[in-house]
């Protein structure tokens, strides 16, 4: 476990667990939690063995409930926004731009900078009971930390418009339908142990592979020319050919084929 004191962060198996743990402030995003987010990602980012994140929080009830309004309200002009706007997007953009991909495990409400987070994830699995609000609206806000554009690319522009002006918590079934989520566990059912169920394929991949998937998903995201996306394609459908994680695979179909 990492010395952070908000975000802890361990790798098992391949896989990266990054958990925000300020239940009793509804795991609100204050700069420190975000400067501390933004380390745990970034310390992980060189580790070739990951194959995938997993990012939750704890307490079950909020995922994360948005900037911490009592430290933000001290801040008043442009300037100091700026810096503050600034640091949230370079802590949410160590999400965005991990090599692997990031599932956000929505046990609770994520409101405000909270559901930013979550679509600064590549992947989001919702607990029956949780929510998705883009409701900076309701405080004359729009977004501020890269979670209007990620949604607008997710929803398309129309259905994105209509989730940032309505700024009403969107549940499970709307957010599937929408494309917000990607899976919401039953009812019933331990939502740790869903989230597990949902990432097992992921974890069967070889972390070569996920990395390739993860370049091309970040391209998109990015709005890359088509020449890039194309070369990063080859690059890493080349490193994964002459790997010996393919050759053991296809050693193995041709020894069964016989």
């Amino acid at each position: 476990m990492s010395a952070r004191q908000y975000v802890k962060a361990r790798v098992e198996g391949g896989v990266l667990r990054v958990t925000i743990d300020r239940p009793e402030k509804r795991n609100a995003l204050s700069r420190q939690v975000l400067g501390e987010l933004r380390s745990a990602f970034e310390a992980h980012a060189g580790d070739e063995s990951l194959r995938l994140a997993v990012l939750s929080a704890a307490g079950g009830k909020h995922f994360a409930a948005g900037g911490d309004l009592k430290e933000l309200n001290a801040v008043r002009t442009l300037e100091e926004i700026a810096v503050v706007s600034d640091e949230a997007h370079a802590a949410l953009d160590s999400v965005r731009r991990f090599p692997v991909p990031v599932v956000a495990a929505v046990s609770g409400d994520a409101l405000g900078g909270g559901s930013e987070l979550t679509v600064a994830c590549d992947i989001r699995v919702l607990a029956p009971h949780a929510r998705i609000g883009f409701i900076q609206g309701r405080l004359n806000l729009t977004t501020a930390w890269g979670g209007g554009t990620d949604l607008m690319r997710l929803l398309g522009f129309g259905r994105a418009l209509s989730v940032l002006s309505r700024a009403e918590p969107i549940g499970g079934a709307e957010a599937l339908m929408l494309g917000l989520a990607d899976a919401v566990a039953p009812e019933g059912e331990d939502f740790e142990q869903f989230v597990e169920r949902f990432i097992e394929p992921m974890r069967r991949q070889s972390p070569l592979v996920m990395r390739g998937f993860k370049a091309q998903a970040l391209a998109e995201r990015l709005g890359a020319p088509q020449v890039e996306r194309r070369r990063l394609e080859a690059h890493y459908f080349s490193r994964s050919w002459v790997h010996d994680d393919h050759w053991a695979v296809a050693e193995k179909l041709l020894t069964n084929s016989k």
